[in-house]
């Protein structure tokens, strides 16, 4: 069946979306979207109807929903202003309200014709991206009756994994089929159409509560990553939420590394495949080299998708970063372009989380720092495991001239992922804090844990200096200095006297004991 509208031409039997002559790329999720749509063209089809329909009753996150509807007007030559095919009825769903012919596809082939079978032909047949199945975990202790444990934090994995943007997760009622059996992964991940299974036992030792996970490509059967949880025994609920947002956070960044492998090698790559790269690129670590790149990847992939809500708010972050890390001078334009991107992203999707922690960054940078709190908060409220949120409330209070109570903050962050790969960003905040308070030693340990946990961070490394230099230690500030000052060149105390940030009479004090530090150091002052 083909169906005709405008210049496009939707093909079922081919699973292509043509205009004119030009073949459109449609990800899996997104053609079945717009087929969905156009096949009940008649009626208003509510959210329930997509997600049974198109993600087979799958959870997925709004803000999955919001990019695969913007991937499909986008597509077609709409968004979601003009809303020319695919209208939006509040509180009620969409509708595609283009007029539609339908023709059944010619059974012979023209002379000369030859079959398609390009790369974006190939992802039709493959599992969606980020696709997970949580399988039931094993109760390894020898007491049956801490089988609801187990069962319960299998469960709030398979919820809390659906908040990873762009994230299809396998109902728990799905994946409990699979209870006490022995299946080949592969077997699962052909019956389900998912890319990745994870699996994971808990076992009780004594006063000891430790829980295995493995991450395993289904498709494979390689594992992609393992580890380990010990956690004393303790309330089991409140061990269950501790557990499971360590488990999720970890996950979220090993799922990214797994996508972004997949995406290199692939020969055209879409703006999803580009989104994944820019990821790895941020991951890779805070640098000017590595933050380029991110954002070329993020700006190529907006190319490919204007409407790409995690291309937008990443692409924001970068440009924040680019100014909270010290990497670039003139930061009025930077964080300008950042408040832009990341405002058009929250349009198209409100509730997305990341989004908001951008948006946060953004305004406690132009101080606005209560409006940042509050956007930290609805991100939390959206995501509860994104400990980025608790130290960006660190460094809020420390803008306030409340550095003592930066520690708090960032200790949570840690609560929440004490091996994170951004761990050695809030303890560089923490540092930070305890300079501003005149707690040099503290601010030295601290700078020291970030360092031990990254030593390839410029501005730890910096942080480190200062406070040694305020403690006397002046030749070994003066090393710290020169090991900064290797990692980025260009870095000078003029930058630090710039940020645009303007805080109380504490902030100001604390910002010039900063920069009395690095100057003892040897820092150039630019």
């Amino acid at each position: 069946m083909r169906y005709l509208f405008e210049d496009y031409v939707l093909d079922t039997d081919q699973r292509e979306l043509r205009c004119g002559a030009e073949l459109i790329a449609t990800a899996p999720q997104t053609f079945d979207l717009l087929l969905y749509l156009i096949r009940n063209r008649e009626r208003v089809v509510s959210k329930d109807d997509l997600l049974g329909a198109v993600w087979s009753g799958r959870i997925v996150s709004d803000a999955a929903l919001t990019t695969r509807m913007n991937a499909a007007r986008s597509a077609i030559g709409d968004t979601g202003e003009k809303q020319r095919l695919i209208k939006t009825m509040p509180r009620k769903g969409f509708r595609f309200v283009g007029a539609v012919q339908e023709a059944q596809r010619p059974t012979t082939v023209p002379l000369g014709q030859v079959a398609q079978n390009d790369d974006t032909a190939q992802r039709s047949l493959s599992p969606p991206r980020l696709s997970i199945v949580v399988l039931p975990f094993v109760n390894l202790s020898s007491a049956p009756e801490q089988d609801y444990f187990v069962d319960g934090v299998t469960g709030s994995l398979t919820t809390d994994l659906s908040r990873i943007s762009g994230s299809f997760v396998i109902g728990q009622h799905t994946a409990f089929t699979y209870k006490g059996k022995s299946v080949d992964v592969r077997q699962i991940g052909r019956e389900l159409n998912v890319r990745y299974a994870l699996e994971g036992s808990v076992q009780r030792c004594d006063n000891r509560l430790r829980v295995n996970v493995q991450l395993i490509d289904a498709t494979t059967g390689n594992h992609l990553w393992a580890d380990r949880f010990d956690k004393p025994f303790a309330d089991l609920l409140d061990m269950q939420d501790e557990i499971v947002a360590r488990i999720a956070r970890t996950l979220d960044n090993q799922l990214i590394v797994a996508e972004a492998r997949r995406a290199a090698r692939t020969l055209n790559p879409d703006a999803m495949d580009l989104y994944f790269q820019g990821r790895h690129s941020c991951n890779r670590g805070v640098t000017l080299e590595n933050l380029t790149e991110a954002r070329n990847s993020f700006e190529r992939a907006l190319a490919t998708d204007p409407q790409n809500v995690d291309a937008m708010s990443w692409s924001a972050l970068v440009e924040t970063v680019l100014v909270a890390a010290f990497l670039k001078d003139n930061e009025p334009p930077h964080l300008a372009a950042a408040e832009t991107m990341v405002l058009k992203a929250l349009r198209l999707a409100p509730d997305h989380a990341w989004a908001h922690f951008t948006l946060a960054m953004v305004l406690i940078y132009t101080n606005r720092t209560a409006q940042g709190v509050a956007e930290c908060e609805r991100a939390l409220a959206l995501d509860r495991n994104l400990a980025d949120a608790h130290e960006m409330m660190g460094q809020a209070k420390f803008y306030m001239g409340c550095g003592a109570d930066t520690e708090f903050h960032v200790n949570e962050a840690l609560r929440l992922s004490p091996r994170d790969i951004s761990a050695f960003r809030w303890m560089n905040t923490a540092g930070f804090a305890k300079l501003q308070i005149a707690a040099d030693a503290e601010a030295a340990a601290w700078c020291a844990r970030g360092i031990e946990a990254n030593r390839n961070y410029p501005l730890l490394h910096f942080g480190y200096a200062a406070a040694l230099a305020l403690l006397g230690r002046l030749d070994e500030a003066q090393v710290a200095a020169k090991t900064g000052l290797a990692l980025d060149p260009t870095f000078t105390i003029r930058r630090v006297r710039n940020v645009p940030v303007r805080g109380d009479a504490n902030f100001v004090a604390g910002a010039r004991r900063l920069v009395r530090g690095l100057y003892i150091a040897g820092v150039p002052e630019g």
